[in-house]
């Protein structure tokens, strides 16, 4: 039964998602109000912030599986044996074949307003800062096999050279798809986009495990 509602949660919380998305997407994100988005999803304010403890979080929960996917793979190389930056290297060039968005690969228009939506916005790029931080954390942790629910404060019980290695890696990635957004938004096709991609991913990657210890 649990598992019911968890799944009903998760249904709701994607629709109020979707239904404020298509707000800010027609008349901006601070055009729009918090109790617009619940009347147009037929909620009340309440129960949208129960969901969405703020507006911001509305737009960025399309990123909320991803927080700590770098973690998830640095773990699961671990476990198989696989040099972390090999496992981060090869989980993006994958996902740059199937043309992730989250690797900025991807000229489909609805992506193309999102990434314009998001970027645009003051105060989601200030939350996805946010959302990087916390990234690099839980990525630190994977890095030195440190078990996953630490309690929030713990920074300093991971080695430094864990976190240093962590930031440096969420950069990378973060700079990556950034390049990829900015020529494909300057209108290049995916398909003339991608080799320079690949390399570029090699290339960094090359880069980070000269000068990393894992």
């Amino acid at each position: 039964m649990s598992g019911l509602r968890e799944r009903k949660k998760e249904r709701t919380r994607q629709t109020l998602s979707e239904v404020a998305i298509a707000l800010f997407l027609e008349k901006g994100f601070d055009a729009v109000s918090v109790a617009e988005v619940a009347a147009a999803a037929e909620v009340s304010k309440p129960t949208l912030f129960r969901y969405f403890p703020a507006k911001e979080d509305l737009v960025l929960h399309r990123f909320a599986d991803h927080e700590d996917e770098p973690a998830r793979v640095v773990a699961a190389a671990r476990e198989a044996g696989v040099p972390p930056l090999t496992a981060l290297r090869d989980h993006v060039l994958a996902g740059l074949e199937r043309r992730d968005p989250v690797t900025g690969l991807n000229d489909a228009p609805q992506v193309l307003a999102f990434l314009r939506l998001l970027h645009g916005t003051p105060s989601l790029v200030a939350r996805m800062q946010a959302f990087q931080a916390r990234s690099e954390g839980v990525l630190a942790a994977a890095l030195e096999g440190t078990p996953e629910g630490m309690p929030e404060g713990t920074d300093a019980e991971i080695p430094l050279r864990a976190r240093l290695a962590a930031a440096q890696i969420v950069v990378v990635l973060r700079v990556l798809a950034d390049e990829n957004i900015r020529r494909i938004t300057a209108g290049e096709p995916v398909d003339a986009v991608l080799p320079g991609a690949v390399e570029a991913t090699r290339e960094a990657f090359r880069g980070l495990a000269e000068g990393l210890p894992y």
